[in-house]
Parts: structure tokens; C-alpha cells; sequence
């Protein structure tokens, strides 16, 4: 996994994947404490970043491959991004998915025209299934973030954010990103490490399931207790990536965590003050630059809203903490 793998992502997502807007509000400003650059990731096809990993690592099969048909496991948006892509290129997708997933996850996944497969994260082990199918129907497996095409595909997130930033003068900020296996976190961080090597990446993740900001303070792996029972479930994981670890504990600041409560409030604010739906997920990195600032270092912060698959009757509960 390299820089120049996130190079040639770049060049295979030009004309599919979407420049999204860097957005900013004196009122979020106000809150934080400090200069916030949001990168609306959340206005992505299918409502995410990862159609950015699916679309290169469906790409970057060979056809004879591709033909047959690719599967992938998810909470949602990676499900969603991989239906996506597979439809465009005209290849057969399988998703497995948590039963307890937001069900517009679930039916936005079948109508891009994926077969789901529902499975129980408590007590299953979606690895397992995920590699049984594979083999039963000859189908490719594209990992949700321990894969290097899905890996470089979110890393150009962090060439655009480079870019932006550069932009609007900011070369100096404390880039926070929400994290659950880390693909977007070391993509963005990789890219960085390149192209804005002042922009500290720092992981940002729900309280209860910090196992990433726990594998950096300690320099070892390290898992949740529980897989399930948090709002923000699109970055709920066991632990950090074989391949993402090693590329954050080199290149990433300390981790972060929000509440749920915060990310909810993030949601609210998110809509109120830049006219954008985010999921709580997707905004725990602003939610960290809003509560969170003792814990930031620099006058500037970079935020990643990652996503905005958020159930109406959720969306209406953040709305509430208005």
C-alpha cells in the first residue's frame, strides 16, 4: 500500500466519483473555538465515501473477473457504495449485512440492485460467511477497509483535501476523521503524509468502541468488548485493519472520542448551520471539533463528515437536541 496506489485511484475515479465541497460556518466557528473546514463527504454518490474504495477496487479487477460478480460485508455504506459501482460496471454484487443495520441501509443496498445476506454482528462471524460465499459462487471479495484498492480509493479524499485546504491558506490543522476499521483514516492520512504533511490526521470514534484510539496509545492492537449498542453503527468494528494499523500508528495523532449524545448534536448542527444531513457516524469527527477542542492542537480544524445514511425517525432525534 503506497502513495502512488492512491495516484492511479485518482485517475480510475475521475468522470465517476464526485470533487466534494469544503464547506465552513462562522456559527461552527463560534462553537468550536476555532477555524472548522468541513469536507462534506456525506454528498458522495450513494451517500458516502465509500463508493470512492468500492468503484477503485471494482476497477482495478480484471473483466473476466469482474464479470462474475463481486461480494462484500457491511453496515451499510460500504454495502451501498459496492452495489453502486458493481451496478455501473455491470458486475453481480452480495452484501452481508448486520440484521440490526438501519433499514434504509438495508433497502437502499437491494434497490442498487445487490443481494443482501443479514447476519447477526453478536453472535456471527461476518468474515466467515463473507469468505464461504466467496468460495461457494466464486464471487471476489472487496474487504471494507483492509483492502489496498479500497484503502487507496478513500485516500482521495485526502488528495482533494489537500488540495482544498491549499486553497484557503490553510496549511496548519488538526484533521479529524471518523474511524471505525481505519480505510478512510490511513487512506487520508497516506495521501496527506504527501501532499499537506501540516495537517495532523487524527481518528475520531464513538465512546465504548475506541479501539483504534486504544491501539495507538498502547502500540498494539487492541478490540472492542461489544460489537454492537451505539448509534454510530456505520464505524462500528472489532479493531484496527492488519493493513490500516500500521499505516495510522506511523502517520496518525492520538484518537478522539464523542459521545453519543455529541453526535447527535453534531447531526443537528451539521443541518442547521450548512444545510447538509449527516448520520452519527458520519459526524463524530465534527462532533469532536465542536466538544473536543482542549484535545485539538491547532487554531484550525479539518473536519470529515463521512456520511449521511441516517434513518428519518434518527435524523428527527438529533433534530430534537436543537
Amino acid at each position: 500500500m503506497n502513495f502512488e496506489m492512491i495516484l492511479a485511484a485518482a485517475e480510475r475515479l475521475k468522470g465517476h466519483a464526485r470533487l466534494t465541497p469544503m464547506l465552513s460556518s462562522p456559527f461552527l466557528d463560534r462553537l468550536a473555538g476555532r477555524r472548522v473546514l468541513i469536507k462534506a463527504e456525506c454528498l458522495q454518490h450513494t451517500g458516502s465515501f465509500k463508493f470512492r474504495g468500492a468503484w477503485s477496487a471494482i476497477s482495478a479487477l480484471s473483466p473476466d473477473v469482474r464479470k462474475c460478480g463481486v461480494i462484500a460485508f457491511s453496515s451499510g455504506n460500504h454495502a451501498q457504495g459496492i452495489a453502486h459501482a458493481a451496478s455501473l460496471h455491470k458486475a453481480p454484487s452480495v452484501i452481508v449485512m448486520p440484521s440490526d443495520a438501519p433499514q434504509l441501509k438495508i433497502e437502499n443496498t437491494r434497490a442498487l440492485g445487490a443481494e443482501v445476506v443479514l447476519y447477526d454482528r453478536a453472535t456471527e462471524d461476518r468474515d466467515e460467511i463473507g469468505e464461504q460465499l466467496s468460495v461457494e459462487r466464486g464471487l471476489t471479495l472487496i474487504r471494507p477497509f483492509d483492502e489496498p484498492q479500497v484503502i487507496a480509493g478513500q485516500g482521495t479524499t485526502g488528495l482533494e483535501i489537500a488540495s482544498q485546504a491549499d486553497a484557503l491558506g490553510v496549511s496548519d490543522a488538526d484533521l479529524l476523521v471518523p474511524c471505525g476499521g481505519g480505510g478512510l483514516t490511513s487512506g487520508i492520512a497516506l495521501a496527506c503524509a504527501e501532499r499537506a504533511p501540516g495537517l495532523r490526521v487524527r481518528p475520531v470514534e464513538p465512546e465504548g468502541f475506541d479501539d483504534v484510539k486504544r491501539s495507538l496509545a498502547t502500540g498494539q492492537v487492541q478490540r472492542n468488548a461489544r460489537l454492537s449498542g451505539n448509534l454510530c453503527d456505520a464505524i462500528i468494528t472489532p479493531q484496527p485493519g492488519e493493513l490500516t494499523f500500521p499505516i495510522m500508528k506511523s502517520r496518525c495523532g492520538p484518537g478522539l472520542t464523542v459521545t453519543e449524545d455529541e453526535a447527535l448534536s453534531a447531526v443537528a448542527q451539521a443541518f442547521l448551520r450548512l444545510k447538509i444531513v449527516a448520520e452519527p457516524g458520519g459526524a463524530v469527527a465534527l462532533a469532536a471539533a465542536l466538544f473536543k477542542g482542549s484535545e485539538l492542537q491547532s487554531e484550525n480544524a479539518i473536519v470529515v463528515v463521512s456520511g449521511g445514511n441516517v434513518d428519518p425517525q434518527m435524523f428527527t432525534r438529533a433534530l430534537a437536541t436543537l
